[in-house]
């Protein structure tokens, strides 16, 4: 039965004053439009609307307008095109809207008004930049939906669009709080609140390690080439599995585990191909996943990689910071070789500062941490520690201090403990070792260890090395006039040629 007027009454669809009233609360006019739903301009005159929209928060969007506008899911369905369950979990948080067109054709079909469009386009790095910083702030819990975030924001794409600011903020005070944060937070239960989700098996979980572990030693025997890419579909794996699978408590924490490793060798692999700030925050969102697992030795792995970031193209302090609270992480742990490890990473900090004494006595602990063989806790992904790797990075810190000739002699004496399949370790440490030998005045034995690199390099694929070279071939430039220095830099530039072809 139709209603007399209301006088002054809206109609809830359309926004204009009713002449007629029903239980629905819209207008005729309305009524008769029912079988083709609309979303009213209306419906995104509203301040939480606003404020989900800048946020990116693509569920409220999506809750509020629905309801404001008087639709089913249905209904958004058939403006939308997606499914009514994919709407559904959206709503409820429990799935993302991703990716630029997805976004769009979204809030298109929702019939987002033209006046509101800067809030979702103006610009996508930017919105992406502050979701990124929420997701690492150290003074925000470390749950596991932040790890899950920050992981996601970095596989994501985001970095490539951060604008400076934020990248600078997380180093200094705020990164040393980041690093202090995940020493000592508790983790947070991990448990899946998933239904009828991907089941996450213990096979699946050793499946997936294995796939870590073989991209780990292709990275050793080749470089990164190509693996940032591979490691990143990977990563994405498991970050879904993270979002949507059923697992238990402990699968969860296992789960998280694997994340965290493979997240930590994505970010080795960003970082060898030069990609340094994609790296570094997903190293960032490593260490979150190392923090859900409850492995501390992950954790100090996580923290490892990010003095190597701080030595090499941040600031050194950093490296220390990162390499100690790793220490202090696994200080229950039978781990020497782990230990050892850290104090390296500890020690190329300091000797970037040219705090010699300091680099001497963690080199000096290293070197008795690791002489001591592998404990009953290190991790099986720290293969790779012998003593030939701690005189190795020694040699590298004597280089960095300003000792050439003590530098070359750590070099020729770590010279035959690395595998002659692992290709890429060698040809870095190789390069150094030329480098080493020619400031020190030795430039026939300097370029003939530089000749070993070249033809090392035709078959690797790294940034990094492809830094080493660089330098090799600028001290070998220094003695251009000796004939060995000639060769070398002839065949060099052939080389380097190719390499950037």
């Amino acid at each position: 039965m139709v209603m007399p007027e209301t006088p002054g009454r809206m109609c809830e669809r359309c926004g204009l004053p009713m002449s007629r009233y029903n239980p629905d609360t819209r207008c005729a006019a309305c009524a008769r439009t029912d079988e083709t739903p609309t979303v009213p301009v209306r419906a995104w005159r509203d301040e939480q609307v606003h404020e989900a929209l800048a946020t990116w928060d693509f569920g409220t969007v999506v809750r509020l307008v629905r309801r404001r506008s008087g639709l089913s899911q249905k209904a958004v369905r058939e403006l939308t095109g997606l499914t009514q369950g994919y709407i559904s979990d959206v709503e409820r948080g429990l799935k993302q809207v991703n990716g630029r067109e997805a976004i769009i054709d979204l809030l298109t079909g929702l019939g987002l008004p033209a006046d509101l469009r800067p809030l979702l386009l103006a610009p996508f790095a930017q919105a992406e930049s502050q979701r990124l910083s929420a997701a690492i702030d150290p003074a925000l819990p470390w749950t596991t939906a932040r790890m899950v975030t920050s992981l996601d924001a970095a596989v994501g794409g985001a970095m490539t669009g951060l604008n400076r600011r934020s990248v600078i903020a997380l180093g200094g005070a705020g990164l040393t709080q980041y690093i202090l944060q995940a020493a000592i937070a508790p983790p947070e239960a991990m448990a899946s609140t998933a239904r009828n989700g991907i089941s996450v098996s213990g096979q699946l979980l050793t499946s997936l390690q294995s796939t870590t572990d073989a991209l780990r030693q292709a990275d050793a025997n080749h470089g990164s080439g190509n693996l940032a890419r591979a490691a990143t579909a990977h990563l994405k794996v498991l970050l879904r599995l993270l979002k949507e699978g059923d697992f238990t408590e402990e699968t969860g924490r296992r789960l998280a585990a694997v994340a965290a490793d493979t997240a930590i060798q994505t970010g080795w692999y960003h970082f060898d191909s030069g990609a340094h700030d994609v790296a570094r925050h997903l190293l960032l969102g490593a260490l979150r996943a190392a923090h859900a697992s409850g492995d501390s030795r992950l954790r100090a792995g996580a923290l490892s990689f990010i003095a190597i970031h701080g030595y090499s193209v941040g600031d050194p302090r950093d490296a220390i910071t990162a390499a100690r609270t790793a220490r202090q992480v696994i200080a229950d742990q039978d781990a020497p070789a782990l230990h050892a490890m850290l104090l390296t990473r500890q020690a190329r900090g300091h000797a970037r500062l040219r705090e010699e004494r300091q680099a001497r006595i963690a080199l000096e602990e290293a070197q008795t941490l690791c002489a001591r063989g592998r404990g009953e806790d290190d991790p099986h992904w720290l293969y790779w520690i012998n003593p030939g790797e701690v005189m190795g990075q020694t040699a590298s810190c004597l280089l960095d201090l300003g000792r050439p000739d003590q530098a070359a002699q750590a070099f020729a004496d770590a010279r035959n403990a690395f595998s002659p399949d692992e290709i890429r370790t060698r040809a870095q440490f190789l390069s150094r070792a030329a480098t080493a030998q020619m400031r020190a005045g030795d430039v026939e034995a300097g370029s003939a260890t530089g000749h070993e690199v070249l033809a090392l390099a035709a078959g690797v694929r790294s940034a990094r090395l492809d830094d080493n070279l660089d330098a090799m071939l600028a001290e070998a430039r220094r003695y251009s006039s000796a004939a060995p220095a000639r060769d070398l830099l002839e065949r060099g530039q052939v080389v380097m040629s190719e390499r950037a072809a």
